[in-house]
């Protein structure tokens, strides 16, 4: 049961291990039943967490897995709690905040019977932090304040950080982050890409790439009473029509991602109260990035022209009845202790109240830099929600201050080429994180040679020292200031990119699923544990 809170720099963590059966007391939870779901891909691109970006990943394995800590599965929509899983406390840095000692528990192991030790959960930060030749690991550079993993006994692990700061916590709840059995990777770092072996909720059970994924209940799980399912079954449909047809029939009963406004209502048509809908802001939104290494978007005048032409105070409540979007915000996930409030928002090119006042100036800056009849290509990404929304909504945006914009929509695979060679004027793309990290999430703003992921092909040292700066403050209050200063630089002075509405989660399920809650995130809270069903 989760008890007493320890928060610092705005980060609050459970001392208790992670919550089992008494977290959900509100109602009895019923045991046993299979939870079928969908899974809104065609298959991940291998079921290895460390190396993988996709959602596919987490919704097809996660239940099979134990992480160090987590977001608090309890109140995920609290983007500063987060819980133990396989720590038995969250440790108070040492060494002037620089080591973290965690104490492993004693009683989880591995599928395969072997059980799971300090060394294990070493062996898999080590690999996430310092991959070996050969090993891709997505989130590597998130970790870059960490000199050294070490297991000096087979109940402890430590961290040794080169500086201090707030966002090491946070980062240690990757849901990605699954504990992997060392003999295994010592023998295959590979191996985990193709397979399954983990200590989680679920026994592993079967897969069939691109039809679906079994799990079983864990009888020897270490959260006494979890999980309550006897199983699930997840199957791949990445035609919306599938998954809203399977789930109207009653042959899936949720899909985690999220679903479009016009879904929902289908399916609320159809079923009335047997259907049963969770929403969120999300930690997900549109990025409008312009190649500032191609003429003209070479002038901050013509880029931060077309950021003053977008309306999105007034786009909001329209595009929001028709696409996954909702909540105007700057680079900060809305409502995060580091996020700017409107009055804030309000100082910054591009939501300034007064959208005739900006279009104006959008047009005098146009002719000033003699780009008064402007014409160029939107790249986009062919995935209708929200990025063909998105699209054309800005380009008529556009059109507001006579600027004449074709879009070309092409599928995922060239769409991330062309963004990597710098092949397109402006790009419509997204910035999606797992745990709400601000600091590391607003990464996307910096310029390419720091974050392999920025696609404006821009350099900017002043932003640059002042992330550095923000990266190491832990005094929440000064690393807000930072945040703002960062925020106007990148937004305001520079219009290196223009964030977008961010995106919003509609989770619709039978209302039988019982014991799950929305989160910021599509990718935490999916291990199922505390997921039971009420038929």
């Amino acid at each position: 049961m989760l008890t007493k809170i320890f928060r610092t720099a705005g980060v609050s963590v459970l001392l208790a291990a992670a919550t089992g059966a008494a977290g959900w007391a509100a109602e009895t939870p019923k045991r046993g039943g299979e939870l079928v779901y969908m899974i809104p891909a065609e298959a991940p691109p291998s079921l290895d967490g460390h190396r993988e970006t996709t959602f596919a990943t987490v919704h097809s394995v996660a239940p099979f897995y134990s992480v160090l800590m987590r977001a608090n599965p309890d109140n995920p929509q609290d983007t500063t709690s987060f819980v133990c899983d396989l720590c038995t406390a969250v440790p108070t840095p040492t060494d002037d905040g620089k080591t973290y000692t965690f104490t492993i528990r004693q009683d989880a192991k591995f599928q395969d019977g072997t059980p799971l030790t300090a060394a294990d959960v070493a062996a898999s930060w080590h690999e996430i932090i310092f991959p070996p030749k050969g090993v891709l690991s997505a989130r590597a550079n998130w970790y870059s304040m960490v000199d050294s993993v070490e297991s000096p006994d087979p109940a402890t692990v430590v961290f040794k950080l080169k500086f201090a700061t707030t966002v090491f916590i946070p980062a240690l709840a990757d849901p990605y982050a699954f504990i992997y059995e060392k003999k295994i990777l010592d023998a295959d770092p590979h191996w985990y890409e193709a397979h399954v072996m983990g200590s989680g909720p679920f026994h592993f059970v079967s897969y069939a790439i691109g039809q679906e994924i079994k799990g079983e209940r864990n009888p020897d799980y270490y959260m006494k009473g979890l999980p309550y399912l006897d199983g699930f079954t997840g199957i791949y449909a990445p035609k919306e029509a599938v998954r809203v047809a399977a789930i109207k029939s009653d042959r899936a009963a949720i899909e985690f991602r999220g679903m479009p406004p016009t879904a929902v209502n289908d399916l609320k048509a159809s079923l009335g109260d047997r259907i049963s809908v969770q929403t969120s802001d999300w930690n997900c939104g549109n990025v409008i990035t312009p190649n500032s290494s191609r003429k003209p978007f070479d002038d901050v005048r013509v880029r931060k022209a077309l950021l003053l032409a977008i309306d999105q105070w007034n786009g909001a409540p329209a595009l929001s009845k028709i696409a996954v979007v909702r909540t105007v915000g700057g680079i900060v996930f809305p409502g995060s202790p580091l996020a700017a409030t409107k009055a804030e928002l309000e100082q910054l090119a591009g939501f300034y109240p007064d959208i005739e006042k900006s279009r104006t100036e959008a047009r005098r800056l146009l002719k000033e830099a003699g780009q008064e009849h402007l014409k160029f290509e939107l790249l986009n990404r062919n995935v209708d929600q929200p990025y063909k929304f998105i699209g054309t909504w800005v380009i008529d945006q556009w059109s507001k201050i006579g600027v004449t914009v074709t879009q070309k929509v092409v599928p995922t695979g060239p769409w991330f080429a062309a963004m990597r060679s710098g092949d397109f004027d402006v790009v419509s793309e997204s910035n999606c994180n797992s745990i709400v990290n601000p600091v590391l999430d607003t990464q996307k703003y910096l310029p390419q040679a720091l974050f392999s992921e920025s696609y404006g092909r821009y350099s900017d040292p002043v932003a640059a020292d002042i992330y550095q700066n923000m990266l190491r403050e832990t005094d929440p209050a000064k690393q807000r200031v930072l945040m703002r200063a960062y925020e106007k630089q990148v937004i305001d002075v520079e219009a290196h990119a223009f964030p977008m509405l961010w995106w919003n989660r509609i989770v619709t399920y039978r209302s039988y699923v019982k014991g799950w809650k929305i989160g910021p995130s599509h990718f935490i809270t999916q291990d199922l544990a505390t997921i039971w069903l009420d038929k």
